[in-house]
């Protein structure tokens, strides 16, 4: 099983979404809901593309934290 941290950021249109583990992965949607699923689909085809070319997938190497401020 593979994890992968997906950063998710509010635009002026909607949401995008990236994973700073997958270079050049990202997926975009007009709600949170909507690029949740663009980026799990997103990442499925990634990883799809790597196997079919022999490319090893990337260990998941970033965390994150919420830190919360007074």
């Amino acid at each position: 099983m593979n994890k992968f941290l997906v950063i998710i950021e509010k635009t002026e249109t909607g949401f995008s979404a990236y994973s700073p583990d997958l270079d050049g992965c990202v997926a975009t949607g007009r709600t949170k809901k909507e690029v949740e699923k663009n980026m799990y689909e997103a990442i499925q085809f990634h990883l799809e593309g790597l196997k079919e070319e022999g490319i090893n997938i990337p260990l998941s190497r970033t965390e994150s934290e919420v830190m919360v401020f007074a």
